[in-house]
Parts: C-alpha cells; sequence; structure tokens
C-alpha cells in the first residue's frame, strides 16, 4: 500500500479532489439512507389462515388442519409446523430456516393447498412476516361537528393514504356497515314451506347477466345479453317467492299462487358494527398503518400525518402508538452518543499529542469513514437502523486508530530529523508502520467474517452492524495511508525539536526490564487475575439480550367462548373506567370484537387494549396492580374470562427470556390436567410473570346425532337438517347486493331465536311426509367440548409459557424443568419436553464461541501472512487470553448479563487488542531485523517508541465508547452491553499487553535472549 502513500504526496490536489467528492457522496447517501428502528428482516415464517363458516374445532381439524398437515410436512427443509383449530377458523405456522427462499416456499404451500381437496366453502389466506409488516401507527379519529367521519374516510381519507408511496394497507376498526336486514316471520315462512337457505337462493336468483348469443343483421353482428337485476329495495321486497311445497303431500296446506317478500319478513337498513373502537373512553374510529418491507418508516409516517393534518377541520385524530416517534429518538440517541464519541476521542488525541493540528489530522478520518461506509450502505439498500448506527458509535474510535499511528509516527520523525519536512521523510515514515496498521485493520475486519456461521435471527441482526464497522475500517486504513501523509506535509513544516525522552517512557522501560527479569511472577499473576475474573461469572446472569422496560402496555380480556360482541363491550367498559381511574396513565386506546395482538384471530369474546403510561411510573409494581384490577372486574362480571397484562414487545430480536413446557398425550382430559397443574404450578414462582396456557378450557356444545334409519324414512338428508338448524340459530348471508345504488350486505334471519334445548328438540323439518321435529329424526344432547385443539409438528399438545423475570434465564429454565419432572404428580400417559429461549440462547453461544474460534484462526493466518514467522502471531495473540478480565470486571460493575451483545463485543475484541500488540512486535521486529538490536534491547526501545500510540489509539477507542456504555435511552441496550464489554477488556488487555507481550516475545526466542546476555 505504500504507493498510495507516494501517488497522494505528488497529486495532492487530485485526492483533495476525490475526498471531497466522497464527502458530499457520503453526505448524500446519508441522508438518502431508509430510516427505520430495525434491519428489515423477513423471518422465514408462513402462516396459513383457515376460514370455515361453522365448523366445531374437532371438524376443522378432522377435515381442513389435519389433511394440511400430512401435505405440508412433504415441504423440504420445514424446521417446525404449529397449528391451531379454533370454531370456524384455523391457523397453520410454518417455520423454515434463514436464507430459505420463501418466494418459492409460498408457491409449493399454495400448490398444496389446492391439491388437499378440502370442503368447498373453506377460504385460506398464506401470510408472510418480516419486521417491516408490523403496524406503524395506531391512529383514533373523531369527527368534528355534523361530519360524516366514515363516509369521509372511505371516499377521501384512505384512497389519498394509499397512494402515498410505501404504504402497504390502511384498516379502519370500528367503522359501521349498513346492512339490508331480512326478518322472517318463522310462522309465516313454515307455512310457506320456505327455509332461510331457500329465501336466499331466490334472491341470488334474480341477479342473473349471461351472454345468449348474438342477431346478425345486413351490416353488424350484435350480441345479445340476458339480465334481471333486483335495483331498490322496494323491488326487493315486491319480489315474488316461489314455495317449494307439494301439493300432494298429506299434511302439505294450501299455498297461495303467489307470495311477496314483504307478506313473510320485514326488510329495513341498519347499520351495523362488528367491533368497537374508543380512545379514553371516547368512541373513535381506530386506524392502523402498515408500510410496505422496503419502506422508510419516518418517511412514510410524516406522509400520514401531513395528510390527516389537510383534514383538521373535519375531524381530529390521537395517535396511540407511534413507531416512527420511538425511531426518531433512538437514532437521536445513537447520534448523539456517536458525535459525543467522536469529541471524547479528539480530546484524547490532544492530551497525548498536544498539537491542535496533529489531533485534526488524526479525527479527519472520523467523518471521511463514516461517509464512505455510508456509501456502501446506501448502495447495498441497508436502512438507517440502531444496529447501524450503533456501529458506526462503536467505530468512532477504532476509524481513528490508523490515522493516530501514522501521524503519531510522523510527527515523532519530524521532530527527530534536523533536515525538517520532506516527501522522503513522510514516505518513509509512514512505510515504518504500513505493516502494522494494514495488519491490525485486516485482522478487526476478518473477525467479522465468522458471523456467517452464526445462525437464526442474531446472524441476520448484527450483519448491518458488522458491515458498517468493515467499510468504516477499511476507509479508515485508507485515509490514513493517503490524506493523513498529506495533510502532515502542509502541517509539520515548523514543529519543535523532540524533548528528551518523557518520564513516562522512561518509567515504562523500567517496568520492561523488571518484568523481564520476573516472567513467572509476571504469568502466575495474570492467570490468576484471569481466574478471579471467571468467578464472576455465576453472578453475571446469562440472557439472549437484556430486558429492556418498555412504557406501554398491551392488555387483552378473552371471556368465555360463545360471549357475544354486546356483552364483551359492556365487560369492557367497566374495564375502561378502571384504567382512567388510573393516576400512572397517560391514554389507553380500546378495541373490542378486533384482532388479537398476537393470535391474529378477530373474535366477538375478546378486547384489546394498548395503555401508554407517564414518565417515571415503576412498570413492574404498576403491572401487577392492573392485574389484581382486572381480575376483581371480570370475576364479577364474567366469571371465566382470562385476562392478561404486559409490556409491549419492542420488536426487535426475540429477547428469548422465555420458557415453554410443552406437554403431549392423546388424552385430552388428561392433557388438560397436567396443564393446569403445570400452569399453577407456574403462576406461583416470583421469577416468573406472563403465564400462558394454551389449552382452553371445555365449553357446552349441543351435539345433534341424525337416525340415518328414521331420516331415509323421511326422505330426509343431513344437510337439510343442518341447514334448517342452522337457519333457526344464525343469520344468513345473502351476499353484497347493489340496491338504491349502493353496495350493501344483506342478512336474513328469523324473528324468533331459538333459547333452550327444548326448543331445538321442537325444530320443525319439512319432511316428504310433512313437518316433523328435529327429535324425531336425531338425538339431541349437550356435552363439554373443547374450543380448540392445538398441535405441534401433527401432534396434539398443550403449551404452558412464562417470561422470566431478570436475566439469569438458564438457572431459572432448569430449574422449572427440574421441579415440573419431579415435583409434580402428572398423568402418567402425558409426557412433556421442556425448553424456549434458553435453549436457542446457548445454541447461539456456542455458534458465537464457534466463530471466535474461527475468527482467532483468520487472524493467525492474517499475521502469519504478514509477518512470515510463526512463532509472531502467538505472541500476539497472546494478549488475548486476558481480555476477559476486563471485560467481565465492567460487566460484573455495571450489572450487566452474559449476552448476545457482551458476545459480539467479545468477537469484536480479538481484532481491536491485537492492533496494539502488533504495533509493539513490528517495532521489535523492526529494531532486530533493520538496527541489529539484541533481544531485550529490542523490546525496551520499542516499549518506549510505542508506548504513545498504543496509549493513544486504546483510549481513543475507550472513550469514544463511554457515552454508548452511559446511555439510558431506551432501543441502545444492543450497543450497551457490547461497548462495557469492549472498554473493560481493552483497558484490561492493553495494560497486561505492555508488560504480557515483552515476557512473551523474550520466552518465544529464550535462547537467543540468553546467549546474547552472555556475550554482553
Amino acid at each position: 500500500m505504500n504507493f498510495l502513500t507516494k501517488f497522494s504526496l505528488k497529486n495532492a490536489a487530485a485526492v483533495f479532489i476525490i475526498s471531497f467528492l466522497l464527502i458530499i457522496g457520503g453526505i448524500y447517501s446519508f441522508s438518502s439512507l431508509k430510516v427505520d428502528l430495525l434491519p428489515n428482516i423477513e423471518f422465514p415464517q408462513l402462516s396459513i389462515e383457515i376460514v370455515y363458516p361453522g365448523a366445531s374445532p374437532q371438524d376443522i381439524n378432522d377435515q381442513v388442519t389435519s389433511k394440511l398437515e400430512e401435505k405440508l410436512k412433504s415441504i423440504e427443509g420445514l424446521k417446525q409446523m404449529q397449528s391451531s383449530s379454533y370454531e370456524s377458523i384455523a391457523i397453520i405456522n410454518l417455520e423454515f430456516p434463514f436464507h430459505t427462499d420463501m418466494d418459492e416456499v409460498e408457491r409449493q404451500v399454495d400448490t398444496l393447498i389446492k391439491d388437499a381437496k378440502l370442503p368447498e366453502n373453506v377460504q385460506t389466506k398464506i401470510n408472510r412476516f418480516s419486521f417491516g409488516t408490523l403496524p406503524i401507527f395506531n391512529i383514533s379519529l373523531f369527527a368534528k361537528k355534523d361530519v360524516d367521519l366514515q363516509k369521509i374516510l372511505e371516499s377521501e381519507v384512505i384512497p389519498e393514504l394509499n397512494k402515498i408511496n410505501g404504504i402497504n394497507s390502511v384498516s379502519v376498526g370500528g367503522m359501521k356497515e349498513e346492512v339490508v336486514r331480512i326478518t322472517v316471520d318463522k310462522q309465516k315462512a313454515l307455512q310457506a314451506g320456505l327455509t332461510l337457505s331457500q329465501i336466499k337462493d331466490q334472491i341470488n336468483e334474480k341477479y342473473i347477466s349471461f351472454p345468449a348469443g348474438s342477431v346478425h343483421t345486413d351490416a353488424l353482428q350484435i350480441p345479445i345479453r340476458v339480465q334481471e337485476k333486483l335495483e331498490t329495495v322496494k323491488e326487493l321486497e315486491n319480489m315474488t317467492l316461489t314455495s317449494p311445497l307439494v301439493q300432494s303431500a298429506p299434511d302439505a296446506p294450501q299455498i297461495k299462487p303467489a307470495i311477496k317478500l314483504k307478506d313473510i319478513a320485514t326488510i329495513e337498513t341498519v347499520a351495523d358494527r362488528s367491533e368497537f373502537t374508543r380512545y379514553n373512553l371516547k368512541e373513535s374510529l381506530s386506524m392502523a398503518v402498515t408500510k410496505k418491507q422496503d419502506a422508510n418508516t419516518v418517511e412514510v409516517a410524516d406522509k400520514v400525518i401531513h395528510v390527516l393534518d389537510s383534514y383538521k377541520d373535519k375531524f381530529d385524530y390521537t395517535i396511540g402508538f407511534d413507531s416512527a416517534e420511538g425511531i426518531k429518538k433512538s437514532v437521536e440517541s445513537l447520534v448523539r452518543e456517536g458525535l459525543l464519541g467522536a469529541l471524547f476521542a479528539s480530546i484524547s488525541v490532544l492530551v497525548f499529542l498536544r498539537n491542535v493540528r496533529a489531533t485534526i489530522i488524526a479525527i479527519v478520518s472520523i467523518p471521511l469513514s463514516l461517509l464512505a461506509a455510508s456509501i456502501f450502505l446506501n448502495r447495498m439498500d441497508i436502512s438507517l437502523n440502531v444496529m447501524t448506527l450503533g456501529g458506526m458509535a462503536v467505530a468512532v474510535g477504532r476509524v481513528v486508530d490508523d490515522s493516530i499511528v501514522v501521524i503519531e509516527n510522523i510527527f515523532r520523525r519530524v521532530r527527530k530529523a534536523k533536515t525538517g519536512i520532506s516527501d522522503e521523510l513522510i514516505e518513509d515514515s509512514t512505510k515504518e508502520i504500513l505493516k502494522a496498521i494494514a495488519s491490525s485493520t485486516i485482522t478487526t475486519v476478518v473477525v467479522f467474517l465468522p458471523l456467517g456461521f452464526v445462525g437464526g435471527i442474531t446472524g441476520e441482526f448484527f450483519l448491518p452492524f458488522a458491515l458498517t464497522i468493515v467499510f468504516a475500517l477499511l476507509m479508515s486504513l485508507i485515509v490514513a495511508v493517503t490524506i493523513v501523509p498529506i495533510l502532515a506535509k502542509f502541517s509539520f513544516k515548523k514543529v519543535p525539536p523532540e524533548e528528551k525522552e518523557g518520564m513516562l517512557q522512561r518509567v515504562y522501560g523500567k517496568i520492561i526490564a523488571w518484568s523481564l527479569n520476573r516472567k513467572t511472577m509476571i504469568l502466575v499473576l495474570s492467570v490468576v487475575l484471569l481466574g478471579g475474573s471467571f468467578a464472576l461469572v455465576p453472578a453475571l446472569g446469562f440472557t439472549f439480550l437484556p430486558n429492556e422496560e418498555q412504557k406501554t402496555l398491551v392488555a387483552s380480556i378473552e371471556l368465555p367462548s360463545s360471549t357475544s360482541l354486546e356483552k364483551t363491550n359492556d365487560v369492557s367498559l367497566k374495564i375502561e373506567n378502571m384504567f382512567d381511574e388510573q393516576k400512572e396513565i397517560k391514554d389507553v386506546t380500546a378495541a373490542i370484537g378486533s384482532r388479537d395482538f398476537r393470535t391474529g384471530l378477530k373474535r366477538q369474546n375478546q378486547a384489546n387494549y394498548f395503555i401508554n403510561l407517564k414518565d417515571n411510573v415503576p412498570v413492574a409494581s404498576f403491572m401487577k396492580k392492573l392485574e389484581k384490577n382486572m381480575e376483581q372486574i371480570v370475576k364479577t362480571e364474567a366469571p371465566g374470562t382470562k385476562f392478561d397484562v404486559r409490556e409491549m414487545d419492542s420488536g426487535g430480536p426475540p429477547s428469548n427470556n422465555n420458557i415453554d413446557i410443552d406437554l403431549y398425550s392423546t388424552n385430552l382430559t388428561s392433557l388438560q390436567k397436567a396443564a393446569k397443574q403445570v400452569e399453577t404450578y407456574l403462576n406461583q414462582r416470583k421469577d416468573l410473570k406472563y403465564v400462558t396456557n394454551n389449552f382452553s378450557e371445555k365449553q357446552k356444545q349441543i351435539i345433534i346425532d341424525i337416525d340415518p334409519e328414521k331420516a331415509a324414512a323421511y326422505g330426509v338428508s343431513g344437510f337439510q337438517i343442518m341447514g334448517t338448524i342452522a337457519d333457526a340459530t344464525k343469520s344468513v348471508e345473502v351476499g353484497e347486493l347493489k340496491l338504491n345504488g349502493t353496495e350493501r350486505t344483506v342478512q336474513l334471519s328469523y324473528n324468533q331465536n331459538l333459547d333452550s334445548v327444548d326448543e331445538l328438540k321442537n325444530t320443525v323439518i319439512f319432511t316428504k311426509r310433512g313437518f316433523v321435529p328435529v327429535s324425531e329424526l336425531a338425538s339431541v344432547k349437550e356435552v363439554d367440548t373443547y374450543t380448540a385443539i392445538q398441535k405441534l409438528d401433527g401432534k396434539v399438545f398443550a403449551r404452558v409459557s412464562a417470561q422470566i423475570v431478570g436475566d439469569n434465564i438458564q438457572k431459572v429454565t432448569n430449574d422449572v424443568i427440574r421441579h415440573v419432572k419431579n415435583d409434580l404428580d402428572l398423568p402418567n400417559d402425558v409426557s412433556l419436553e421442556g425448553g424456549g429461549g434458553s435453549d436457542e440462547t446457548v445454541q447461539t453461544f456456542q455458534e458465537l464461541g464457534m466463530a471466535m474460534l474461527i475468527a482467532i484462526g483468520l487472524v493467525y493466518i492474517t499475521m502469519l501472512v504478514t509477518f512470515g514467522k510463526a512463532r509472531i502471531p502467538f505472541i500476539i495473540l497472546s494478549s488475548l487470553i486476558f481480555v476477559p478480565i476486563g471485560s467481565l470486571l465492567g460487566l460484573y460493575i455495571t450489572k450487566e448479563p452474559l449476552s448476545i451483545s457482551v458476545m459480539i463485543g467479545l468477537l469484536m475484541l480479538i481484532g481491536i487488542v491485537t492492533t496494539n500488540a502488533i504495533v509493539l512486535v513490528d517495532r521489535i521486529g523492526q529494531n532486530r531485523e533493520q538496527k541489529g538490536m539484541a533481544v531485550r534491547e529490542a523490546i525496551i526501545e520499542a516499549g518506549k517508541t510505542r508506548l504513545r500510540p498504543i496509549l493513544m489509539t486504546a483510549f481513543a477507542t475507550v472513550t469514544a465508547l463511554i457515552p454508548l456504555a452511559l446511555t439510558k435511552e431506551s432501543g441502545t441496550l444492543i450497543s450497551k452491553g457490547l461497548a462495557i464489554t469492549v472498554i473493560g477488556g481493552l483497558t484490561s488487555s492493553t495494560l497486561l499487553t505492555l508488560i504480557l507481550i515483552p515476557v512473551m516475545y523474550e520466552l518465544f526466542f529464550i535462547r537467543q535472549a540468553k546467549a546474547e546476555r552472555i556475550k554482553q
């Protein structure tokens, strides 16, 4: 790389122009980067949503779920398949390894669904999930004066929002739908021999439009179309119905020749609501906005707000959840920490060099390196998120290292030289340390290559972080050998001559000499310190990522499955009133009958809440208070109601602080009993929270068992009986019909509901022998049945889960599993498997451990190529052994647990720590090879000469990370543990490197060193 220095010195103007263009390009690229909270990772998961109207959980499992599971298990690479079958709805989740071609998998799944021969009225939908598909907004809207808010939203606002580039979907909850409700007089319909299904069919038959050939004239061929339509509600009322009653039936009543629909039914247009939405008890419409996967969250959010603001005269709005605001805060926080880091690094360089011009030259690599990295990030379509910004904040201290070493060496050589500064002197000074800075930068870069061996979301999540640092470091090396020498040439024309050897250097020279005479003691002391640091590990805790307290809570209630929307709304109002009385709560967005936050299912018996807390509220204790208050309300208002309160998931990588107990059995009664036992035990533990049990309680169900012989004797099919009973118990959807110029949903229902089992038994079925009650054709009985069937990889199971309080997840997980196995008297026909986040965390730690070993191997190979001697890399790598001393002590003092962030920090240290050792060992080698010094003399001289650049680079890196380590802002915890690890490890390894590397070097060349001392 020496040719770059020569070229730069000869073509300074060209280099400055290139640098200027890089700065302009970097600023443009940085400002063009999409802003997001997290890297846009698509999870290798598919969710199949199945709708089978009217089917029981058992029916949907037997006729749909099991058929699909049998087909889907043949897909190559399928890791896990989990299914849940509810009444009328089923969900099948498929999980695959990362880097699976999900487009191809989706095509396969679609083909397999079509080949499964499912019942005709089954509808399926395939969904994919990534960080980008989560809603970026939850907005409550309120109409002003006499404004028809729903009409404005449907006709103006939503179409305008959908025009925004990057918007994926806009959905509004709580809207009313105009429904044409046809209420049929049950007795009159019975006398006419008409069922709701028959009336529905006759209405739909009125909507026909078919081609019927063409008429040929002399010059034209005119197509013919036959059509019939009901265009108004009045026409619907006056439509003629045809009775299916046959006059030959002995008990058949005499039927009038023509019956109009209005003769047996009342028809009215009503506004129907399938869900209720409120904000702080005030009726509202609730808007959820999702963006496209690759869209800029902040940009899309700003455009949405701009559109809403343009309608301020027609409606007000309040934002209950805003991911863009959180992103802005996280970005501002990380930018602030990065700038503070750059300032601290600059001050540390100034302290050591005591020369303003030299300091400015050294820190010029910070903006240049980071802006050049932005160009690469922009070209690779990587967003500006907590990982890329974290990478920049971490890189700030490291990108100045090469420039510091170069400028310090030039500055020292110029002060020594009697001829003043010259191109030749600058070239020699740069060349002298070129091998050291090149090898140290390359070693720091290669340690990130093994991240490719880390599977799952960890590797995906930290990839942008690693790429940011790699791009910045490579650019910093180029800056150090091109721009720094040029700036030095113009800045160091007049510098004071070198002072005599400083006191620090003299003291350090004596320490080296003392240490070389006491090698055994130094090594034993180092090993004792290392052992002492490992003794701190049990006290640190062990987690995937540290728990981060959220100020937004999500709560939900789930009433018994047959509960009506009106009852759910009544209970919810009481809970919302309780929320309103809590002074700690800032605002609450409530949705009753809307989609569940976790399962995605829409049910009338559920209500969900977004709860924003005020600042400085102790979240954990307040949640317990809320749970207690909610429990009191639901026990009184709706016994059997399930409720839940938890912190909102930040949407980052999984914290893996969960524990799962999976129970398997073909005996559902035993499975339910075992699940309840485990649930009770987990609720008793203080180190667990958010206990959930996916095995639903039983509910009453009425079974109508048709007698085939009697049905045959009366000439009735099972479908006819089912249709008649369905008509009597629920409304029939006719479909969307255009009436009075507007598309409206049309519903049919009887004016009388069945209120008891006896009424059901007496429901009349029309047969060829006249009217007979259901009890004549079938037995009617009440049974207890399960409201859901859950399966994992095709096996029925119950999962009892909880989140672990604190950070020592492995210890708690092992303890819970041991107690469940040994202390609970579970039914004999139930087997169990315990696991959860701890398993994934251990696996990821093992993968990162392997990545570190590979990184050390790559560093060894890099240094072997650089120095050409097998012993030198071993000397340099010996400095890594004592990295854990400072890292573990730093984590212990700051009470940070061992986490993935810490492991990434240790991986980084492999590259950073070797830098100091390389700079020192390279100088020792130069002294021996070029100046012919003895081993000990070469070591002491190299130590004195390289002391300042080693301390400067280490101090600059440490001080640059201090703001990141001290931050308390949310969204930066991923970098906090990493920063503490690097600060502690670099501090301890630098101090030990200055002592240990000289000792190790003389040990590796002990024979030669002894021989030289004998000669003296």
